[in-house]
Parts: C-alpha cells; sequence; structure tokens
C-alpha cells in the first residue's frame, strides 16, 4: 500500500493581493500603531493562505503609499508625506 500526500505550494502575494489586505486591515482596526501595521498585515495574508517569508516592510508601504495617491484609502496612519 503507497500513501501519497500531496503537498502544494502556498502561493506568493501579488500586489493586489496585498492591497486587499492593507484595505481589510484599516476596516477592521482604523485606530492601528504603523509600527504594528506591517504584522497585521502580514498576518491576514498568512490567514488566507498565502506565503509571506519573502513580502518586506518595505513593499507594503510602498502599495500603502501608492493606494493612498491613487485615492483608493484615507492615510489613516497619517504617514504619507506630501
Amino acid at each position: 500500500m503507497v500513501v501519497t500526500l500531496s503537498y502544494r505550494k502556498k502561493p506568493y502575494p501579488r500586489n493586489s493581493d496585498i492591497a486587499e489586505a492593507i484595505k481589510e486591515v484599516m476596516s477592521r482596526n482604523p485606530l492601528i500603531h504603523p509600527g504594528d501595521f506591517v504584522d497585521y498585515v502580514k498576518r491576514l495574508l498568512e490567514e488566507k493562505g498565502f506565503y509571506t517569508g519573502l513580502v518586506t516592510g518595505k513593499r507594503i508601504w510602498r502599495i500603502y503609499e501608492r493606494m493612498v495617491k491613487r485615492g483608493e484609502i484615507v492615510d489613516f496612519l497619517d504617514v504619507v508625506k506630501e
């Protein structure tokens, strides 16, 4: 009897996946501290089944800044300079 385990790698999150996670984190907790923001976004991505080992804080902040400048979200964290 041969037992095979189906092992599937977790997918890497695309920028759009990170953007959706940012929106969800902001809607759940709009008063989050900027120091905790990256950890919350990564944790949410992991809950959704993504591999976050290569997701950096710099990437998350870059996507956040782009979303604020495009008007997709409001800068609740007050970190984007104009």
